[in-house]
This record gives structure tokens, sequence and C-alpha cells, in this order.
């Protein structure tokens, strides 16, 4: 679903205490939707908008999730600017 190695995935549970898996009797890890939220927020946070470990952890204590993330912020200021270049060329002509 990530597109990452299975290790990043380990690694990330045993960084980050809020991702708590659990096991089948053969050690195969079982993830519920919410264990995929916050994967998914992780590797946003880290791949998509470049966050270290350390400030991945705070923006997930803080409460930050993927959809409140700047990257939605970036679509709204998009959509203000496109309002405001159709304001500017109508006072141009």
């Amino acid at each position: 679903m990530f597109d990452v190695n299975t290790s990043l995935i380990r690694f990330w549970e045993k960084e980050f205490p809020t991702i708590k898996l659990k096991k089948n009797k053969k050690g195969n890890r079982l993830f519920t939707p919410k264990d995929v939220l916050k994967i998914d927020t992780i590797y946003h946070l880290v791949k998509d908008r470049g966050y270290t470990l350390d400030g991945a952890k705070k923006a997930m204590k803080a409460g930050v999730t993927r959809e409140e993330s700047p990257v939605d912020h970036t679509q709204e200021v998009i959509m203000r600017l496109e309002t405001i270049k159709q304001k500017l060329i109508q006072l141009k002509s």
C-alpha cells in the first residue's frame, strides 16, 4: 500500500508508541484501519512533507492527521490565488 519495505513499517512500529499492532499465532502483524491511518500519517509526514522522525512524533502528539496537514491548506491557498488572479485580470481589462 505504501510501497516501502516491511522493515520500515517494523521500524516505525518501534519508534512510534501509538502504533500497537497485534500479531496472530504465526507472528504476522494484523493491521486495523486505525493502524493503517496512523502509518499513513507517518508516511505523509516523513516522506511527503520531509519531517524528521522526531518532528513527526511531535506532530502526531499535537494531533496532526493527514487530513489536517498543511498539504490540505495548500489546496486552499491555490484556490484563493486563482480567485485573486481572476480579479486582477478583470481589473486589467
